[in-house]
């Protein structure tokens, strides 16, 4: 077994031979935050099950409390969201939004549509990410939403405008989030007429926007689509609640588990997300499978084991930015170099993740080239022991503890940041170390 000692800034992962077993997800980050956002905006309560529960997860919640949305947790799987019709009880809130774009950028949509006079801040480093697309799209047609920091970047104040959203336009190259944003709103702003959102340039991320969409159906509300490029929601549809709806496990946690199974053998189950997920990072097993991993699925499960050296790749990861970081760490155990193309949204996400990966990459022996919008891995003849740096970024601290199968003792800092969306991630991951 791998050996941890937690201190209040650090923990010491020792070297891993081999990795086996079955882990349990936690829900979708995704999937959860959207999903509290619509129950609370639908008519009817929703009885929400497997829930994430993490700090982002958190924030969300609050702030739908400080709105004046009733919710309890019923037991340690199950929460209900009394739904407020499309209305906010509360109309005057100030909003802590900690790091998590999930909850800040739909919500600032949706409050933006219903007015009312609301503050919405966060962590330092949420005021360092962009918003500016999504306040533009929503101010161009009749919202009042003023910067109250830098601007394009929260702090946000927003007050009652008057929307004429017949059509709207948003960039696609930056986040899904705006769009993701302005689709879950559309529904409260098509009263008396349809809404077009128009996308400018290429959409990034798509499988997160089609997340949104599967959702938004659950939630009684279709959304007509143009390919990419354009959407429509029809008048007279509302939010109605589903009754229950089950949260599936978080495809982007389960990147670091089936990496830990082709790096080390395996073989390593995860349960929670198979065959039939709505989520895109499930095509992350298929990067797996490129670099020569054996992957099986079943509809609830999906299992990864290997038998020697992964395969260097060359690839896309415009689709899955988030799980493509796991790639980046499995590159160290590939047969040459490997390199992530389109993800220039590393650049905006919780760090800057391109030029993060590239620094503590270095520090293990690696070759790494960082480019606007790519990076290439050599690994090294072997890896270094290391003190990983993970800038307050959950998914820092899990791909570099990959480093330590058939690698080299890693002490990862500030281990607790993975409590954004995997608090028990490291329990997890000592779980299957042999």
């Amino acid at each position: 077994m791998t050996q941890q000692k937690t201190y209040p800034h650090h923990i010491d992962l020792a070297p891993v031979a081999h990795v086996a077993g079955t882990v349990r997800l936690p829900g979708s980050k995704s999937i959860s935050n959207r999903t509290l956002l619509l129950a609370a905006l639908a008519e009817g309560s929703t009885t929400i099950v497997d829930l994430l529960d993490s700090d982002d997860t958190q924030v969300m919640l609050a702030a739908l409390r400080s709105l004046g949305i009733a919710w309890e947790q019923t037991d340690a799987r199950t929460h209900v969201v009394h739904g407020a019709g499309g209305v906010l009880p509360v109309p005057q809130a100030d909003l802590f939004m900690g790091n998590a774009g999930t909850a800040i950028r739909p919500l600032t949509a949706a409050l933006a549509v219903i007015g009312g006079d609301y503050t919405l801040h966060g962590v330092a480093r949420m005021h360092e990410r962009p918003i500016g697309d999504l306040v533009d799209a929503l101010n161009a047609v009749g919202a009042h939403i003023e910067y109250t920091g830098a601007p394009g970047f929260p702090p946000l104040r927003i007050g009652r405008g008057q929307l004429n959203a017949e059509r709207m336009s948003v960039r696609g190259n930056v986040s899904s989030q705006f769009l993701t944003a302005l689709l879950m709103a559309a529904p409260l702003m098509a009263k008396t007429g349809a809404v077009h959102i128009d996308v400018e340039g290429e959409l990034i991320s798509k499988p997160y926007i089609e997340i949104t969409l599967n959702l938004m159906r659950r939630f009684g509300v279709t959304v007509e689509q143009d390919g990419w490029q354009s959407f429509t929601v029809q008048p007279g549809q509302k939010y109605r609640s589903p009754g229950v709806i089950h949260v599936e496990g978080d495809a982007s946690s389960a990147s670091y588990f089936l990496a830990a199974g082709a790096i080390g053998g395996g073989p390593v189950r995860v349960e929670g997300v198979g065959a039939n997920s709505i989520q895109g990072d499930v095509r992350f097993a298929e990067a797996l499978e490129q670099m020569g991993a054996t992957i099986t699925r079943g509809d609830n499960w999906i299992e990864a084991k290997s038998n020697g050296v992964l395969k260097a790749i060359d690839a896309d990861f415009n689709h899955i930015p988030d799980a493509a970081m796991t790639i980046a760490v499995a590159a160290l155990y590939a047969d040459g170099t490997t390199t992530l193309r389109n993800i220039a949204s590393w650049r905006v996400k919780e760090t800057d993740r391109l030029a993060a990966m590239a620094t503590e990459l270095r520090k293990l022996g690696a070759v790494v080239e960082e480019g606007a919008d790519y990076i290439s891995v050599t690994p090294p003849a072997a890896i270094q022991p290391a003190t990983i740096d993970t800038y307050d970024d959950h998914r820092m601290a899990m791909c570099f503890s990959l480093a330590t199968i058939k690698g080299a003792a890693m002490r990862i800092n500030d281990p607790k940041c993975v409590a954004k969306t995997f608090p028990d991630y490291f329990e997890a991951f000592a779980a299957i170390a042999k």
